[in-house]
């Protein structure tokens, strides 16, 4: 059995369609649907369901797919691995990053990237069940994420620093003054926030309602950036990780306010797939961001997360 084969048939199964699946394989349409034929053949089972196009996966299918992603991160990091022991790391990191914690993967890739020059990190803005998904399926070789709220399955995990809580507010409002505001209040005011989907949201709803508080958001985003949108206004206010001080804190129509009674916090952390060995390029983060010390841990130098 052929992992060249394997890799034709993961292609067509993430693009649904055989000429992408040839263009992004780089071989011709007839090269790839031969190579699914004969792993059909050798496996003694229909993989794909056939019209005029590509329609679905058979149910035996959906199970060789998963072995099938398997096998060709099996000899993508392998050849990684030797790729490394010749000249350094080379190729694309795929980072997963949820919303909330955007602010600190600049520290984490600055850390990678100077010591691997010859690898491209790219990040993707992820919900933290999309980077389930994708560390599942290989799509991606880390992830950046609350490790103990939802907590992911067959991870690996890195604590990195805990997360706490920020009213931000016009600087000129009503409440542009106060050195600190409770869950309760801050409720109260016209609020833009993530949507449910985003687990941070989640996250702020099961604190207010532990404080008996409801809270119904006038604008809801997907983005952060919809939010600082709002934020500069003047119009809204709302409640963001304390990170967020390091993108848009100083400016000077807005203010960031200490959120207390109670000063709640979450863990953000690194996650990688739980295989032995672990890929090359999940080893070499894990490295890299275990050397890296953010606020609130001893020793070394502190990240501006305060």
């Amino acid at each position: 059995m052929l992992v060249r084969h394997m890799r034709y048939f993961a292609a067509l199964a993430r693009e649904k369609h055989f000429s992408r699946a040839a263009k992004a394989c780089n071989v011709s349409q007839p090269t790839l649907s031969g190579g699914i034929a004969a792993l059909e053949e050798q496996l003694g089972v229909r993989l794909v369901i056939r019209g005029h196009r590509f329609v679905d996966l058979t149910a035996e299918g959906r199970v060789v797919l998963v072995w099938a992603h398997q096998l060709v991160a099996n000899e993508d990091n392998l050849r990684r691995g030797l790729e490394e022991m010749r000249s350094g790391l080379a190729g694309i990191l795929r980072l997963g990053v949820i919303p909330a914690a955007m602010p600190a993967v600049g520290w984490i890739t600055k850390a990678f990237c100077g010591a691997h020059p010859g690898v491209t990190v790219e990040i993707r803005s992820m919900s933290s069940m999309a980077i389930q998904m994708d560390l599942d399926s290989f799509d991606i070789d880390a992830g950046l994420t609350y490790l103990d709220n939802e907590p992911l399955e067959h991870v690996r995990r890195l604590a990195l620093y805990e997360e706490s809580y920020l009213f931000a507010t016009a600087a000129d409002g009503p409440l542009g003054s106060l050195n600190h505001i409770n869950w309760s209040e801050a409720a109260r005011q016209r609020l833009c926030l993530l949507s449910q989907e985003m687990q941070n949201r989640r996250i702020l709803d099961a604190v207010l309602a532990a404080q008996g508080v409801h809270v119904t958001p006038s604008v809801v985003s997907n983005s952060y950036l919809g939010i600082l949108s709002q934020l500069r206004t003047g119009e809204w206010s709302s409640i963001v990780p304390h990170t967020f001080a390091y993108l848009f804190g100083g400016q000077p129509d807005i203010v960031l306010i200490p959120v207390v009674e109670p000063i709640h916090t979450q863990s953000v952390g690194l996650v990688t797939a739980d295989r032995d060995p672990p890929p090359p390029m999940a080893r070499a983060l894990e490295v890299c961001a275990s050397n890296l010390v953010f606020a609130g841990k001893s020793g070394g130098k502190a990240t501006p997360f305060r």
